[in-house]
């Protein structure tokens, strides 16, 4: 057998064993605004529910800002797409914090298709707050102290040692997850009637889908 004939046989069964490793269900594109809680929290899901790795990415290497969030995750969609490959769906996970191009950004991923907002705000640390306790009163920047860390302050009375970094957070909150779902419906609620998004979540949408994805 030739040197080439047996080089494209390993190069066949190769490739066959990529595809063999997707699985029969959605393809799905996670972007994070950091590389530190939400990419942490997202892999843990996964990796606790088995979701094969070739169907679900999460990358947290943007900047952190909403518009940076959305223009890294349509790169990496058309870049997949550019490959005869697609994602079926496309999450950008954002905080509003700040950030003044929230609501420009907002408006932009709902009108792409494929593409899907999970959004908390102020910071993602208030969805991991919603596994302990239900609250809709609303953040602001005391003194010197951003919004994102009063948000951070109140979580650390329920976690005194979370961090930013923890790459077990979502074992660590794991037993508290329908409570905490169940929390962040009802905060959505809370808008609909007040109108004020200070504060509110619907990255339980993106856990829901996630769990049942199989």
């Amino acid at each position: 057998m030739g040197s080439d004939n047996l080089f494209h046989k390993r190069k066949t069964r190769s490739n066959q064993r990529k595809k063999s490793s997707r699985k029969e269900y959605d393809k799905v594109l996670i972007v994070c605004e950091d590389s530190k809680s939400a990419p942490n929290y997202f892999v843990g899901l996964i990796s606790h529910y088995k979701i094969s790795s070739a169907n679900v990415t999460v990358d947290g290497s943007c900047e952190s800002s909403p518009k940076c969030v959305f223009e890294y995750a349509e790169k990496l969609f058309n870049d997949e797409k550019g490959k005869g490959d697609s994602y079926d769906r496309v999450y950008c996970v954002i905080d509003k914090d700040s950030h003044e191009t929230y609501d420009e950004t907002i408006l932009k991923i709902k009108s792409k298709k494929y593409f899907y907002l999970a959004s908390a705000i102020p910071c993602f640390e208030y969805w991991i707050l919603l596994h302990f306790k239900y609250t809709t009163s609303p953040y602001s920047k005391k003194g010197n102290s951003s919004i994102g860390n009063e948000v951070l302050k109140e979580l650390k009375q329920y976690m005194p040692n979370y961090e930013k970094g923890d790459k077990n957070i979502f074992l660590a909150t794991l037993k508290n997850l329908d409570f905490a779902i169940n929390n962040a419906s009802h905060s959505l609620k809370q808008l609909e009637q007040t109108g004020t998004d200070n504060p509110s979540t619907n990255v339980h949408e993106l856990v829901e889908y996630l769990r049942n994805i199989k």
